[in-house]
């Protein structure tokens, strides 16, 4: 019997066990599952950019240039051509000498030939060499297009991301808020209680707790849009466990432009250069190694009016002058390309200047505005605190109270959306001359 029990004992300490571990484990799954997400607004960027539907091109622009190249390499190798044809003409080459004992061919008036001919490049005047450089300079335009299309999503992840960041800063002091109205609410219900208030200034203070917590729901709201299309940008899911980390104040800004715009100027100046390039490779003198060998009649032997085998190779030169008349015109095109090009950059760095230079002095506002808001809600804070003493002490009424209580709400509101709106103007002012995110 004492066997038995100590065997159930034993039983039943291993089922609790089990039943604990089980329970451990199912509220670290929860635990996990329910795990908050962070994220800043660096990786907002990095995501946006990787996640962005026209960053595939990337790829593709790449392969195309790699099989454009490839297209032009294959130029030296030996060209094979076959022709034919079977012609009918007028008259052909006949002897009107007669000399005893010897009769001179006739030869028919339907010819035929087909051939097959090699051709090997020795000096294309660098042709070859040119369309391998206008394959990579192409690339570079378009891959450099495509960055300037993605740099546009970090102003639209800016946007939203200060967005929520705003809501959260202002539920925060919405906590805040509700706290000193539930604190009044105490206060004057004790004085009710005690017979020294009326049970209206208790009403009052409710009816602006029930607003506050109104716009809790407004401002979880409007948070929970932000998040749903930055959702969208860093296809990451965002809910309202998601925490958004607010970024570090700036304390040195860049001043130097350095927008991928400038390197996209560059590299289409480079494509005019190797049109220009090419304007010289066409006047340039062509030469190549041909073998021709084929089946025709008449052969090579003019004197022989037979179907014959023959071949036949040798250097050929090719020169085309045509060019020249064109040259001087063709030229003057480019220069004024490259002038648009030139006046298309100036106009665009002149327009980046002017944004720089009204960001800047946004950031100098918004930084002494956030000076003067902690001046403010010192005040108003001491001036609550005293209100909050007098509500105790029965001297002022409920409706002074709350009116109190809201300045120092509005005054500490104003120092949040400043503090987000400085922040913002940082970033884009970063934006507008240029920031580096890892690719």
């Amino acid at each position: 019997m004492t066997r038995f029990r100590r065997l159930s004992a034993w039983l039943k300490s291993i089922m609790a066990f089990s039943l604990m571990t089980s329970g451990s484990l199912l509220l670290s799954v929860l635990a996990i599952s329910q795990q908050a997400i962070h994220l800043s607004i660096e990786e907002a960027y990095a995501l946006a950019r990787k996640n962005y539907p026209d960053i595939k091109q990337k790829d593709l622009v790449t392969k195309t240039k790699e099989y454009t190249i490839s297209n032009a390499s294959k130029g030296y190798l030996p060209a094979f051509n076959i022709n034919g044809q079977a012609t009918y003409q007028s008259d052909v080459t006949n002897f009107p000498l007669k000399l005893p004992g010897y009769s001179f061919p006739s030869f028919s008036k339907d010819q035929y030939k087909i051939y097959g001919e090699v051709d090997q490049v020795i000096y294309d005047g660098g042709a070859i060499r040119n369309q391998k450089q206008t394959a990579q300079v192409n690339e570079q335009v378009q891959q450099q297009n495509l960055e300037v299309e993605l740099y546009a999503l970090y102003d639209r992840v800016d946007q939203l991301y200060f967005g929520a960041l705003l809501e959260d800063e202002q539920i925060k002091q919405n906590d805040l808020l509700k706290k000193d109205i539930q604190n009044g609410i105490e206060k004057v219900q004790a004085q009710i209680d005690n017979g020294t208030a009326y049970k209206s200034s208790a009403d009052e203070l409710q009816a602006q707790l029930l607003q506050t917590e109104q716009s809790r729901v407004e401002l979880l709201s409007l948070r929970k849009a932000y998040l749903d299309m930055l959702a969208l940008f860093v296809n990451e899911p965002l809910d309202e466990n998601t925490l958004l980390e607010k970024p570090a104040d700036m304390n040195s800004l860049q001043d130097q432009i350095n927008r991928p715009e400038l390197l996209m100027y560059d590299f289409q100046k480079r494509s005019y250069d190797l049109q220009d390039e090419l304007l010289n490779v066409q006047l340039r003198p062509h030469f190549s190694f041909f073998l021709q060998g084929g089946y025709a009649r008449p052969g090579l032997n003019l004197l022989s009016n037979d179907f014959e085998w023959y071949y036949i190779g040798g250097v050929r030169l090719s020169w085309n002058l045509g060019g020249l008349y064109m040259l001087k015109n063709s030229r003057k095109v480019l220069d004024l390309d490259r002038q648009t090009l030139d006046i298309e950059k100036e106009t665009f760095v002149f327009n980046t200047r002017m944004t720089q230079k009204q960001q800047g002095q946004d950031i100098a506002k918004f930084q002494k505005l956030i000076d003067k808001d902690g001046d403010i809600i010192a005040l108003r804070e001491s001036v609550k605190n005293a209100a909050q003493a007098q509500l105790e002490n029965g001297v002022l009424s409920a409706h002074d109270y709350i009116t109190e209580v809201d300045a120092e709400d509005q005054a500490r509101q104003n120092r949040i959306l400043h503090q987000v709106q400085l922040l913002q103007s940082q970033y884009s002012y970063q934006n507008t001359v240029g920031i580096n995110i890892s690719k």
